[in-house]
């Protein structure tokens, strides 16, 4: 809700009494509401949703007298109903909806002399209210500011961090196996057909991220259409997977492994299960996406699929790559959310308002981690926010310390890129959610992520005097044994 946000502190009349929080809108050019419940004033609450309160005549003189006052919405502005309701010697006025809840407007300069409360209020909560605090009810308006921090994105940290280390480790096992296969003749055609893996060379390493400016552009002029598209791709492609990486550890699992023969082809049935599983996933995502209660979980654990899947299947043949990649990816990423703002219409970057959904558009794009706010405020009593972490946020970052750990695999070197490299991308998860506090504004994460990936990355190559082999990557690979 683009507008003001405050809460209804509602408390009823028994002992102890019962109270209970309700979302109002208001409009802070016309009412200053307190910060806090200390310095906020109650108000015997009269229920009139029976009126909509555009003329005088229709309540009983005396019965608004130093009172909050609810009435309907319709017929006559928000400030006629508030001169009427002032007039009348009510104390507040809160103005009860059945529709959406919207921001307060009108031409206050014709209202001078208004000087009460004027809130905005569902019908819905006003109902509740009588049903759970009874009909005498005492209310007061106050307006808290937004926490500094709020735990959700702790819970954004963790998932992040988790999706690096174990997409980076797959990558490894999977390199190990492939190292092994070479060194073994025997076992080198099979790990070659199960091989999925697609390098990234510094040629498709431009192409791809030209290829990421063009689709970002396309979605902010045609986003009504294309983001169906992305949702389609992203419901096959997160089944895919899904599927990847349940499988994988099932083939770890050795009971279950029984076999049907179709087409001179062998599969085993728990696999055909787990894609039914995985499909079933993704369509019931599909079709219950705008369920912000509970929908967000399993868009999160598909999102995490996804990712785990990338980082492991994408590999990047040396630093050189990594650094290019990494490095236009960071330039896309500040150029996109600072730089749009001066040539767009309303002065908005063209990044957020495709991660927001540009023009008002109810469909969200499912790139995104979301976790919803967990602190106690009047945006959690008003909606649902989220605080949202995009893919290529973990992704790209991801390619770099599976690069890393699979450069420990091939020099046998202990891991330590792959954990140093680890925990530089949580350091600068860390800077970049300090910033986003200090900020109070959406931040780039890659202009945190990179260089703190980056710069850790090349200070234990240079430390280890490996610099040279670290940045030209697979030409010292065959000479590996078991």
């Amino acid at each position: 809700v683009a507008a003001d946000e405050g809460i209804l502190h509602a408390s009823g009349s028994g002992v102890p009494p019962v109270t209970k929080d309700y979302c109002i809108i208001y409009n802070s050019n016309w009412v200053s509401l307190p910060k806090t419940l200390d310095n906020a004033t109650f108000r015997t609450l009269e229920n009139l949703t029976s009126t909509v309160l555009c003329s005088s005549a229709e309540v009983p003189s005396g019965l608004m007298k130093d009172k909050a006052v609810v009435v309907m919405r319709g017929n006559c502005t928000f400030l006629e109903k508030a001169r009427i309701a002032q007039s009348l010697g009510a104390k507040m006025l809160l103005i009860a909806s059945k529709s959406r809840l919207s921001a307060i407007s009108d031409n206050k300069t014709d209202f001078e002399d208004v000087t009460l409360p004027i809130a905005l209020i569902r019908y819905s909560d006003i109902v509740d209210m009588q049903q759970v605090l009874g009909n005498e009810v005492n209310v007061t308006l106050y307006s808290p500011p937004l926490p500094e921090f709020d735990y959700s994105m702790v819970v954004i940290f963790l998932i992040a961090v988790f999706t690096v280390a174990l997409g980076g480790y797959w990558s490894g096992v999977a390199e190990l196996e492939n190292l092994k296969a070479v060194a073994s003749p025997g076992e080198r055609e099979t790990r070659w057909k199960k091989e999925e893996n697609v390098t990234f060379t510094p040629v498709t390493v431009i192409f791809f991220v030209v290829i990421c400016c063009v689709m970002l552009v396309l979605l902010y002029f045609f986003y009504k259409w294309l983001v169906y598209v992305i949702i389609s791709v992203f419901c096959l492609a997160s089944a895919m997977s899904l599927y990847n990486c349940l499988a994988a550890l099932i083939g770890e699992i050795p009971f279950g492994q029984c076999r049907i023969t179709c087409s001179n082809k062998t599969i085993e049935v728990r696999l055909i299960f787990l894609a039914i599983f995985c499909i079933a996933a993704a369509v019931v995502w599909a079709v219950f996406r705008n369920e912000d209660r509970w929908a967000w979980i399993l868009q999160d654990i598909l999102g995490v699929a996804f990712c785990l899947n990338f980082i492991k299947t994408l590999k990047m043949p040396n630093f050189k790559s990594c650094v290019i990649l990494l490095g236009l990816l960071l330039l896309y990423d500040v150029f996109f959310v600072f730089i749009t703002p001066f040539f767009t219409k309303n002065g908005a970057s063209i990044m957020v308002e495709v991660a927001a959904g540009p023009f008002g558009n109810s469909e969200k794009l499912p790139v995104v981690i979301r976790v919803p706010r967990l602190e106690h405020s009047a945006s959690t009593l008003c909606d649902l926010p989220f605080s949202l972490l995009g893919f290529g946020d973990i992704i790209v970052p991801g390619l770099l310390v599976a690069y890393c750990r699979r450069f420990d695999v091939q020099t046998r070197s202990s891991s330590v890129y792959y954990i140093s490299c680890t925990i530089a991308y949580a350091v600068g998860m860390v800077l970049t959610f300090v910033v986003l506090a200090l900020m109070k504004m959406g931040q780039p994460a890659l202009l945190y992520l990179v260089p703190c990936t980056l710069i850790t990355s090349s200070l234990v190559a240079w430390r280890r005097k490996e610099m040279k082999k670290f940045w030209k990557g697979s030409s010292y690979q065959v000479g590996w044994r078991p």
